[in-house]
């Protein structure tokens, strides 16, 4: 599975690089990575019921996830980390479907030009996720499609932070 997640990671990163999103280097920021956990038990009904219908939404909310975390981090991370239920609080603003809008609007505070701009930016990775894990021939209900899926999302989160922290002027460099 190691080498499905590396081959996913540089597929999304190669995008990402294109569009000018992301630096060069990866973004490490444990306080944010080390969220998912907790996001992930609270998303995951959401996201499994979603993902038949609507894999699309259910990948790329996770990569807004990442991307509001990574300003709740930036913004002021002891309010937010201590938060109990951090996922139903953006979830519950303005109800799951809209949980991009409100993100991109809210928490982002970003223009029109923007929020449409990011918005293309978040579908074109679900796109890629989609298409990489349905060539996968994983059997769909299986536990491997689970796993596989879990892995799907969690990359889409990581690179929703590394999005954000890019947008927010984060250079990751390197040590001497």
């Amino acid at each position: 599975m190691q080498n499905f997640v590396d081959q996913l990671k540089q597929i999304l990163l190669q995008y990402l690089r294109q569009e000018g999103a992301v630096g060069e280097r990866f973004p490490i920021c444990p306080d944010v990575e080390d969220k998912w956990k907790v996001l992930l038990e609270a998303y995951l009904p959401d996201g499994v019921r979603e993902f038949n219908e609507y894999p699309m939404v259910s990948l790329g909310w996770t990569m807004f996830l990442g991307m509001a975390i990574a300003k709740f981090w930036d913004e002021d991370w002891v309010k937010y980390d201590n938060m109990t239920y951090l996922y139903e609080y953006i979830r519950d603003k303005r109800g799951f479907d809209e949980m991009d809008e409100y993100i991109l609007e809210e928490i982002l505070k970003f223009d029109e030009e923007k929020c449409k701009k990011t918005t293309e930016l978040v579908a074109e990775c679900s796109s890629i996720t989609n298409t990489f894990l349905r060539n996968q021939n994983i059997e769909p209900g299986t536990k491997d499609a689970l796993e596989a899926y879990l892995k799907c999302i969690n990359q889409m989160y990581l690179m929703g932070m590394a999005v954000q922290l890019n947008e927010m002027g984060y250079k990751m460099l390197g040590l001497n």
